[in-house]
């Protein structure tokens, strides 16, 4: 027994690509609402959080290289970490501008300010060296 379908196979992959179409565009439009939405979340819950001053020294440091682009045209972005170990022992990581990240070594001790995950300024012990 044949099943015949009431559209040919050519007018059912015509009437599909639309479908296809609108599904893609719903599933990046819906990625960028998320990543926006997200960072407002982060943004405003940083805004609430305490500014907060702890003993610590830095443990480590990173980079993370982002490349985006075509044959033609490259956009590059670095993103800096730094790694800080608090008096406590517990570590944590915040994202730094670049010019923070280059006047940080790894070892240096002092102070570390932040507010949630943002990271607001290091003062640098003074070594008993200088």
């Amino acid at each position: 027994m044949l099943i015949q379908f009431a559209h040919s196979d050519s007018n059912f992959m015509f009437s599909a690509v639309p479908i296809f179409i609108a599904i893609v565009f719903i599933i990046v439009f819906g990625l960028l609402i998320f990543t926006a939405i997200k960072g407002v979340s982060v943004w405003s819950m940083n805004n609430r959080s305490p500014q907060e001053t702890k003993q610590a020294f830095v443990l480590t440091k990173r980079t993370q290289n982002r490349h985006v682009g075509s044959n033609h045209h490259h956009n590059s972005t670095t993103q800096y970490y730094i790694t800080f170990e608090l008096s406590s022992g517990s570590r944590m990581e915040l994202q730094v501008q670049g010019k923070d990240y280059g006047l940080l070594a790894e070892g240096d001790k002092g102070t570390v300010h932040y507010q949630g995950t943002r990271f607001l300024d290091f003062t640098r012990e003074a070594s008993s060296e200088e």
